[in-house]
């Protein structure tokens, strides 16, 4: 799998560099750039599934900075994002992007597009929460599972790569009811600069 996705990508890529010397287009650019953000989650999907965490990526990552990095790598049409949080957590930097593009896909994808996303915190983590139909009761507990999906033309992997990567944290995820009624998503058991410095 890993194989078959890497070589159109790589072929992608060769034809934005040809494309770039010989037009000059601004649509040029975010191509680009979403051609290697794709082939970096390839890899690092993989070094998840083969190795899981290793304590030595994980550095202070600004957690509302970087939800502001992966909107814009996330196709968000009309969609409304608000960042609640302050924090600066102890994650590996480019994993907690992976959470978090694919909290937001989802929330796109089943909300619409003009589906409200909110990020904040919470005791011990935070939360990303939207004003879609949410996830039934009956659901929740397999919403993470290999295959669960609501929607035909998904994979039903998304959830199950954010368990994993929360689960490589040492951190745990659950979903429960946002007060809009939709989905929200509670990463809990996370390690932030602030506690780190204070137990020391």
């Amino acid at each position: 799998m890993s194989h078959d996705l890497r070589n159109p990508l790589n072929v992608a890529q060769g034809r934005l560099e040809l494309a770039r010397s010989e037009t000059d287009s601004d649509h040029l650019d975010p191509a680009a750039s979403a051609v290697e953000r794709a082939l970096s989650l390839l890899e690092e999907s993989l070094a998840v599934a083969r190795q899981g965490h290793d304590d030595g990526d994980v550095e202070p990552v600004d957690l509302a900075a970087t939800v502001s990095a992966c909107w814009t790598h996330t196709e968000t049409a009309q969609a409304e994002l608000r960042i609640e949080t302050d924090q600066t957590l102890c994650a590996d930097p480019s994993r907690l992007k992976q959470l978090l593009e694919n909290l937001f896909g989802n929330a796109v994808k089943h909300g619409g597009d003009a589906v409200r996303v909110t990020v904040g915190d919470i005791p011990g983590g935070f939360y990303v929460a939207d004003d879609g139909p949410g996830i039934p009761d009956d659901e929740r507990d397999t919403a993470f599972e290999v295959g669960y999906t609501t929607d035909d033309e998904s994979t039903g992997y998304g959830l199950y790569i954010v368990r994993e990567i929360a689960n490589a944290h040492g951190w745990e995820i659950d979903v429960v009811e946002s007060e809009d009624g939709g989905a929200r998503f509670e990463v809990t058991g996370v390690e932030t600069v602030e506690r780190q410095r204070f137990a020391a």
